[in-house]
């Protein structure tokens, strides 16, 4: 597996049955049952050819019964599970995912590619505790993972934003990517022929990060 997908199964809760949403190769489900974490898992994929993929690697659980592959636009067509995971999407098709799913699963570990702000609102606001949530670096790149279980839960503005995770406990990878993103907002406020209306809205966007580069990290 990837690092990314290593951070991803590390964060997967113990369950009786699991489902992965745009599963791929089903790497994620063959791990979940190989260590034990889950004793039924559901690999779904909108991709046919993706989808042969995830059923030739877990052929064997899926002859011992404890494993099946079903091609499904999200949710819709999967049976009813305890845990989903949905990775590697961007955060408004996560919210769709989630709303047009027939059933609630009771814990949910997301990876949203963007709009992670937008899917915390959703879930705190459609009945879900946001459990863990926070930014980890692999092959390159920053990733966003938001655990949470069935409940209540109110976010602040900030939190939204940028994950209680992140805020409550910043890690190394949550402060370097909060600097990149001010030196980016610097960059574009440089770059030719730009207002000085959206000059201005960078740097003060760049200003405002500031307080989030220069916390007390608990690492």
């Amino acid at each position: 597996m990837t690092e990314r997908l290593k951070e991803i199964f590390s964060l997967l809760p113990e369950c009786e049955s699991f489902a992965d949403v745009g599963c791929d190769h089903g790497y994620i489900a063959e791990a979940m049952l190989k260590s034990g974490k889950c004793k039924r898992a559901v690999m779904s994929d909108v991709s046919e050819k993706c989808l042969e993929k995830a059923k030739k690697l877990n052929a064997e659980f899926i002859k011992n019964g404890v494993a099946e592959a079903v091609l499904s636009d999200g949710l819709k067509k999967v049976p009813r599970t305890e845990c989903v995971l949905i990775a590697g999407m961007g955060g408004e098709e996560i919210i769709k995912i989630l709303s047009e799913s027939p059933f609630v699963p009771e814990k949910i570990l997301l990876q949203p590619m963007k709009n992670a702000d937008k899917v915390r609102v959703y879930i705190a606001e459609n009945g879900y505790k946001i459990l863990k949530d926070y930014i980890f670096f692999a092959e390159g790149k920053y990733y966003v993972l938001i655990l949470a279980e069935r409940g209540a839960d109110k976010l602040t503005a900030e939190e939204a934003e940028f994950g209680r995770t992140n805020l409550q406990n910043p890690s190394e990878a949550f402060v370097r990517y909060v600097k990149e993103e001010i030196a980016r907002r610097i960059k574009f406020s440089s770059a030719k022929g730009l207002s000085e209306e959206k000059r201005a809205e960078f740097l003060n966007d760049a200003e405002r990060l500031k307080k989030y580069a220069d916390v007390k990290r608990t690492l």
